[in-house]
């Protein structure tokens, strides 16, 4: 079977030219997946249709050849799968309806989870078998939203907020929160799981706002339920690596590295990468950190930025991708011209 650079990258071995992929990159700066998204109707018809949603993940695979496909899918599917209400409002995003209580969380029904999410998971069948069927050395990738990120949602009902009401209520009700984490760190575990038994090679764990919190909040709302996590996929998967990102989170990404035990660590676009890399342990794989914009401005200052981080991550574990999800008005030549780049080392 064909060696797949990521898995190497993730087994803490340097690979060069490093592997790369992009976040978002399944979306909608791509021409097919507009049209796919006009079959779907919707975007949750598209996440919950496993023929489209698997196309969707395959589609930047065909056009770039990316080392990494992840799962088409929301971070938001979890507490939908438990019986939140969630749905999208053209434009401005999702929206939930809010829980703020012992009887809102009483509400949910983890048990039921796999069952609603049966066709997510067999949108990971369907593009491992693909991936599996062209014998590529492409690794399909899993995630979830992590707890604190997700639990912002589903108090607020809705994004585009610095969530003061939720990190407020962290403080004044920590019993509540709590409560609300422990559901969620445990709903993510099975969620995950059924994406490793579908076939997901690697997971990866997205806390996009983690970097709203304090050290102290950081260390118990953020780490101590990721690493949670990672001790749970550990005992069940110990074949799966997993990948943390925890936006934002500038100097404590380096106790977030130390103490969650993932394989890999998500930088940033705000992250230096030499600060990461003499602060993450060597053995670690870090990944990203190209600003999105860079991407979508092209040129020169494209060019420089991407010499400029191949040069900090040369040596050690790396998987090139950008510090957050590329913009929908990315040119596709910006996209080539970079991955000739990385791929020339």
């Amino acid at each position: 079977m064909i060696a797949k650079p990521i898995l190497t990258v993730l087994s803490g071995q340097p690979v060069w030219p490093p592997p790369v992929w992009m976040m978002r990159q399944a979306g909608r700066h791509l021409p097919e997946y507009k049209a796919t998204r006009a079959e779907a109707g919707s975007f949750l018809n598209l996440v919950t249709n496993p023929e489209l949603a698997a196309e969707v993940t395959l589609q930047p695979v065909r056009r770039y050849g990316m080392d990494g496909a992840i799962l088409f899918s929301d971070i938001l599917m979890v507490p939908w799968a438990m019986g939140q209400k969630l749905w999208m409002e053209e434009g401005e995003g999702p929206r939930l309806t809010p829980i703020t209580d012992m009887a809102g969380l009483a509400a949910l029904r983890p048990g039921e989870l796999r069952a609603a999410a049966a066709p997510i998971f067999e949108t990971v069948s369907r593009v491992r078998a693909a991936l599996d069927e062209a014998n590529s050395k492409t690794t399909l990738i899993g995630f979830a939203g992590s707890p604190f990120t997700v639990a912002c949602y589903m108090v607020e009902g809705r994004g585009g907020s610095d969530f003061a009401r939720v990190r407020q209520l962290a403080y004044s009700d920590p019993q509540f929160f709590a409560r609300l984490i422990r559901v969620l760190t445990d709903a993510s575990v099975d969620y995950l799981l059924a994406q490793v038994e579908a076939g997901a090679e690697v997971l990866m764990l997205f806390d996009s706002w983690s970097g709203l919190l304090s050290p102290s909040q950081f260390r118990r709302w953020v780490i101590d339920p990721t690493a949670a996590i990672r001790r749970a996929l550990a005992q069940a998967a110990p074949h799966i690596p997993v990948i943390g990102f925890p936006r934002l989170a500038g100097p404590m990404l380096a106790d977030y590295a130390s103490r969650t035990g993932m394989q890999g660590i998500g930088m940033d676009t705000a992250m230096d990468p030499r600060w990461a890399a003499a602060n993450v342990a060597p053995e670690m794989a870090l990944q990203g950190n190209l600003d999105p914009l860079v991407l979508m401005t092209g040129g020169i200052a494209l060019e420089t930025e991407a010499r400029s981080l191949l040069s900090a991550m040369r040596g050690r574990p790396f998987i090139f991708n950008l510090g957050h999800g590329i913009e929908k008005e990315t040119p596709i030549e910006h996209v080539t011209a970079l991955l000739r780049l990385v791929r020339g080392g």
